[in-house]
């Protein structure tokens, strides 16, 4: 049996961006590992993330762990309860909504 190898997520935001906050706050409560990838300010200039997710807006995470390339905070946040979550979160329910920088 083969062990399992985790890498950590590639996570790339905004200084200061509350909507990058929200995924950073589940990225700690799951204790999963990731890098920060901080991004240009202006939307004309964040070239990198336009070749990784096909968006300038941020955030946007890279699991190489499932292969998913993923966008938007309420989309991201959704997307580690059901990857990395024990089960149903309480708050889940109770979270704003997402959305971009």
């Amino acid at each position: 049996m083969s062990e399992r190898i985790d890498r950590p997520i590639t996570f790339y935001r905004l200084q200061g961006c509350p909507y990058c906050e929200r995924v950073a706050r589940r990225l700690n409560e799951y204790d999963l590992g990731y890098h920060s990838r901080f991004i240009e300010p202006l939307h004309s200039e964040r070239d990198v993330v336009k070749r990784v997710a096909g968006v300038r807006t941020v955030p946007v995470i890279v699991d190489e762990n499932t292969g998913v390339t993923m966008a938007e905070s309420a989309n991201i946040v959704d997307y580690l309860d059901a990857t990395y979550g024990e089960g149903d979160r309480p708050d889940a329910a109770a979270a704003d909504a997402g959305g971009d920088v």
